[in-house]
């Protein structure tokens, strides 16, 4: 009896359970009582899908971490399931905490954004920018351009409206930019909540609102990827811990 084609039919299935094996998985947990799920299992980077050698599970909390001797691209841990349906990821309240370990560093989370490089992982869009000095933190930032090349779209201490015709409206919160940055902790535990429904998001740190955001601009995206950022040119790392996620009702 001839095993020949056998064994390249088993070779076959063999190859292919592998590729799906290494495969991040797409698949969110079910909520819990309170609507939200757990998108970071605190063990390992499950449903997570990132450059090897620069993310990892350290102490319950996601790492990204870059040196001198192994320098990062610009790149992003991104969320599988928001890789393979970004169209669910639209209407959100998410949670999580941030802490650079190091003194130098930039990070943020992306949302409604898009993979602009396979090669790198890396993702443009909205992001909810932070870094190790206390100078971004609270503001949203315009990664790669993707929403129109906007930049900071909304800063530290305003509630800004960008117009259907592109135009940039600024008003001071409560709050001012001074005061609000003392309350970013530095190497330490940030707690962020981030909501984004419709046109609108609201970007929370340590219980105090710090930034807020209109979009009416024809550059506006409604869904897409989450991701974490690992900012290329810093020896640097970050921490992420308690990510969550609540679908807010259309």
């Amino acid at each position: 009896m001839d095993l020949r084609p056998l064994m390249v039919a088993l070779m076959i299935v063999s190859t292919a359970l592998l590729v799906r094996a290494d495969e991040p998985k797409a698949d969110l947990p079910a909520p819990g009582a309170d609507g939200f799920i757990e998108l970071f299992n605190g063990k390992d980077l499950t449903g997570w899908d990132g450059l090897p050698g620069f993310w990892s599970v350290k102490d319950g909390a996601i790492s990204g971490q870059e040196s001198k001797e192994s320098p990062a691209p610009q790149t992003d841990l991104n969320l599988a399931a928001s890789v393979a349906h970004p169209e669910k990821f639209s209407d959100f309240e998410l949670r999580y905490s941030y802490k650079f370990t190091t003194p130098a560093g930039n990070s943020g989370v992306q949302y409604r954004s898009v993979i602009n490089d396979a090669d790198t992982k890396h993702c443009g869009g909205y992001q909810a920018d932070c870094d190790a000095k206390q100078g971004y933190d609270g503001t949203i930032y315009d990664e790669s351009g993707i929403v129109g090349g906007r930049k900071t779209m909304s800063n530290r201490g305003e509630n800004t409206t960008w117009t259907a015709d592109n135009k940039r409206q600024a008003t001071p919160l409560p709050e001012s930019a001074a005061d609000l940055k003392k309350l970013i902790k530095v190497q330490d535990w940030n707690d962020v909540v981030l909501v984004v429904k419709g046109n609108h998001v609201t970007y929370t740190i340590n219980g105090h609102l710090m930034t807020e955001m209109t979009d009416e601009s024809p550059n506006a995206r409604k869904d897409g990827v989450i991701g974490l950022q690992l900012h290329h040119g810093f020896v640097m790392e970050v921490l992420f811990k308690d990510i969550k996620i609540k679908f807010l009702d259309q």
